[in-house]
C-alpha cells in the first residue's frame, strides 16, 4: 500500500512525531508495551482534528450504539484506522477531559444512549451457558458514566435484560434510566411483578451546582422478549410519575434515549416538557439509527446522535449561565469526534508519553485478556481483498452482499448436503450482515462481527424455476419493504451512519485515501443544526455509499422455466415466502407443512466455513 505525502499527512506525521518523542523509553510492563507497539501507533498516518472543541458551562461527552466494539477497529482498510481507539483509550480521554473541566471550572457529563449488546466477539463470543455482553459490560462499568439508558438490543432476550437489571444497573446508582421499559421479576413475596429495569428518572446537582432532571426513553419498540414491556412514548408522557418528575423547573433537562433525534418521538417528550417549562434549556442525546445527526426543536434545545460501533464520540456544550438571565436562544455547540488516539491526544494536549492513565491501560489489558479467553483471534483464513456493505455497488466483486449470497452461502450449504445436486435459489435479507469483511486475517471475532445471527436455512422443494425467479422482485416491491421496515423497527445495515452525509457516488475506491487539502476518506456529515458542514471534528473526503436491495438471492440456476428447484431461505422468511408463492401461482397452495430443514449449518457459520475451505 503506497501513501502520498500530502500536506495533510505531513501535518499528521509532524503532530505524531512531536507527541511520540521519547515515548519508547517510557517504562511500562511488557504486556502494555506490546499493546503500544501493535495498536497505539497507527499503521498509517491519521489526519488530526482541525480546531479545538468549544466549551460551555455545561458540556457532555456522548456515546451510543457501541455494540461491543470495545477494542476499537483494528483493520487497516479505510476508514477503519480513524476508529482504532479502544475503551481504555477512551477512559484515559475522559479522565483528561474531566481534569480540563476542573481547570476551566465548568461541568462535564458522560452519557450513553444504549445498545451495548450484539456486535463483536467481546459481547457475543461468550461460551455456552453465559449471557451476551455480561463480561464486556464489566469494562463499561469502569467508566464514570453520569447517565445511561437501555437500547432495543438489551431487550431481545429476557436473559440479557435480567442480567442488566441484576448485575449492571446497580453500578449506575440510580443513573441508569428506563422511563418506559419494565421487566417482570419475582418480588420478595415470590410473586411476579413488573418493575422498571432502571430508574424512571433522576434529579441531581452537578459539581457547579446546576440542577438537572433526566429521563431515559426508548422508541416505540415492539420486538422485546416476553416478560419485558415497552410503553409507547405518547402514553408515557401522560403518566402521573412523568407529570410529577417534570413539575419542578431545573436549570436544564438532560434527556437521553435510544431514539433517533430526527423523525421520531422526541417532539412528544419535548412538547410535554415545554407545556410546563417553555424556556428551560433541554439537551437531548439519542441513538438507534447509527448516524451522526443533530436537531434543534426550538432555540433553547438541541439533540444529537453520535454514530455507532465506537467510531464516533459525540460532544455538546451549552452556555446555561447566559440563558438563565435572558429569553434568547441558548448557545449550543456539537461535534462528532473520530474515535482514535490522534483525536484524543489533540483535544487533551497530551502525547503518547502523557496520554495513557493507569486506569485506561488496565481496561485495555482486561479487554485483551477477555478476547484471548474467548479465543477471538482463532484464524479461519485470510481474505485477499475488502468486501463492503455499501462502499461498493451491488452486485459487484467488492460487494459483501454479493460475495455472501452468491459465493459463501452456496459453498457452505453444499457441505455434506444430500440435496446439493438439486438446482436451487437461496434468498436472504441483506440487513442481516452487520459489518464489512476486510482484507487480512479472518478470525472468530470477524465472523461474529459480520454475521452474528444463528439463523437456520429452510427450503421448499419442487418450485418451478420460472416461479422461483419471481420471488425476489416481489419481495423487494416498495410496499412490501416499507411494511418490513415497520415490523423490524431496527437498524440492521452496518453502514447507515451519515445517511444525511454528502456521500459521493464514486465509481471506484482506491486502496488508499485520496487526500485533498486537509481531508482523507471518512464520514462527512450534513445535519440540521447551525453550521451543518462544520460538525465533524476531522475533515474528510466522503466515503462512497451505494444502496443494496432489502432481499438478495444467489445466482439463478441455468435451467428451463419449468424445471423444479429448491427455494432455500433463512428460517424467519418462511411465512413471507409462502404468501408470495401463493400469490404468484395457483397450481398449489403452499403451507408451512411444505417447509423443511435444508442444512444444519447456521448463518453465523457460513463465513468461517468458506474461509477454512477457500482462503487457506
Amino acid at each position: 500500500m503506497i501513501f502520498k505525502l500530502t500536506p495533510a499527512i505531513l501535518l499528521g506525521l509532524a503532530l505524531r512525531s512531536a507527541a511520540c518523542a521519547g515515548d519508547h523509553l517510557h517504562a511500562r510492563d511488557s504486556h502494555a508495551h506490546e499493546h503500544l507497539e501493535s495498536r497505539e501507533y497507527p499503521q498509517v498516518p491519521l489526519t488530526p482534528p482541525y480546531r479545538p472543541l468549544v466549551w460551555g458551562d455545561l458540556n457532555v461527552i456522548h456515546t451510543t450504539d457501541t455494540h461491543g466494539w470495545l477494542l476499537g477497529h483494528q483493520k487497516t482498510s479505510w476508514a477503519e484506522p480513524y476508529y482504532s481507539g479502544d475503551l481504555g483509550d477512551f477512559a484515559s480521554f475522559v479522565t483528561h477531559m474531566k481534569q480540563i473541566a476542573l481547570h476551566k471550572d465548568v461541568d462535564l457529563l458522560l452519557i450513553d444512549s444504549g445498545d451495548l449488546h450484539d456486535g463483536t466477539g467481546l459481547s457475543d463470543g461468550y461460551p455456552p451457558g453465559d449471557v451476551d455482553a455480561h463480561e464486556s459490560n464489566k469494562f463499561i462499568e469502569r467508566l464514570p458514566y453520569d447517565l445511561m439508558t437501555i437500547g432495543n438490543h438489551e431487550l431481545y432476550g429476557y436473559a440479557d435484560t435480567y442480567d442488566m437489571y441484576t448485575n449492571f444497573v446497580p453500578h449506575l446508582a440510580g443513573r441508569y434510566l428506563t422511563s418506559n421499559v419494565n421487566i417482570t421479576v419475582f418480588n420478595s413475596d415470590g410473586k411476579p411483578e413488573s418493575v422498571p429495569v432502571g430508574n424512571r428518572y433522576t434529579k441531581f446537582t452537578t459539581r457547579k451546582g446546576r440542577r438537572i432532571t433526566s429521563l431515559g426513553v426508548i422508541f416505540d419498540f415492539t420486538g422485546n422478549d416476553v416478560n419485558t414491556t415497552v410503553q409507547a412514548v405518547g402514553d408515557m408522557v401522560k403518566e402521573q410519575w412523568f407529570i410529577e418528575a417534570i413539575a419542578e423547573e431545573p436549570d436544564a433537562f438532560v434527556l437521553i434515549g435510544h431514539m433517533p433525534v430526527s423523525n421520531d418521538s422526541w417532539p412528544t417528550v419535548v412538547n410535554a416538557v415545554r407545556a410546563v417549562h417553555p424556556l428551560t434549556p433541554i439537551l437531548i442525546f439519542g441513538g438507534h439509527t447509527h448516524i451522526r445527526d443533530c436537531t434543534q426543536y426550538d432555540g433553547r434545545s438541541m439533540g444529537i446522535e453520535s454514530g455507532r460501533y465506537m467510531e464516533t464520540i459525540g460532544w455538546m456544550s451549552a452556555d446555561l449561565h447566559a440563558a438563565k438571565h435572558n429569553r434568547n436562544n441558548v448557545t449550543f455547540t456539537r461535534r462528532y469526534l473520530d474515535q482514535n488516539r490522534v483525536t484524543y491526544e489533540y483535544h487533551t494536549r497530551t502525547s503518547n508519553r502523557s496520554f495513557d492513565t493507569d486506569h485506561g491501560r488496565s481496561i485495555t489489558r482486561g479487554l485483551e485478556e477477555l478476547a484471548a479467553r474467548f479465543n477471538l483471534s482463532h484464524l479461519y483464513g485470510t481474505a485477499q481483498q475488502d468486501y463492503t456493505l455499501s462502499y461498493n455497488p451491488y452486485p459487484s466483486n467488492g460487494s459483501l452482499v454479493s460475495f455472501f449470497v452468491e459465493n459463501a452461502v452456496p459453498y457452505a450449504l453444499a457441505i455434506n448436503n444430500t440435496r446439493d445436486s438439486i438446482p436451487n435459489i437461496i434468498i436472504i435479507d441483506s440487513w442481516a450482515l452487520r459489518f464489512d469483511l476486510l482484507k487480512g486475517p479472518f478470525t472468530k471475532n470477524d465472523q461474529l462481527t459480520i454475521m452474528p445471527y444463528q439463523d437456520s436455512f429452510l427450503y421448499i422443494a419442487n418450485v418451478t424455476s420460472g416461479i422461483a425467479n419471481q420471488l425476489l422482485p416481489a419481495m423487494n416491491k416498495p410496499a412490501a419493504i416499507q411494511q418490513k421496515r415497520d415490523e423490524t423497527q431496527d437498524v440492521f445495515s452496518s453502514h447507515e451512519i451519515d445517511d444525511t452525509a454528502d456521500s459521493a457516488r464514486l465509481e471506484e475506491i482506491d486502496d488508499h485515501p485520496r487526500v485533498g487539502g486537509q481531508a482523507s476518506f471518512g464520514y462527512v456529515t450534513r445535519d440540521s443544526c447551525p453550521d451543518a458542514d462544520k460538525a465533524d471534528d476531522t475533515l474528510h473526503t466522503p466515503l462512497p455509499n451505494y444502496d443494496v436491495p432489502f432481499y438478495v438471492g444467489s445466482n439463478p440456476p441455468n435451467v428451463t422455466a419449468d424445471t423444479p428447484i429448491d427455494v432455500v431461505f433463512l428460517n424467519f422468511l418462511g411465512k413471507e415466502i409462502i404468501g408470495i408463492l401463493n400469490g404468484l401461482q395457483k397450481d398449489k397452495t403452499y403451507t408451512m407443512a411444505d417447509v423443511s430443514s435444508y442444512s444444519p449449518t447456521l448463518a453465523s457459520d457460513i463465513l468461517g466455513l468458506y474461509a477454512q475451505g477457500m482462503w487457506n
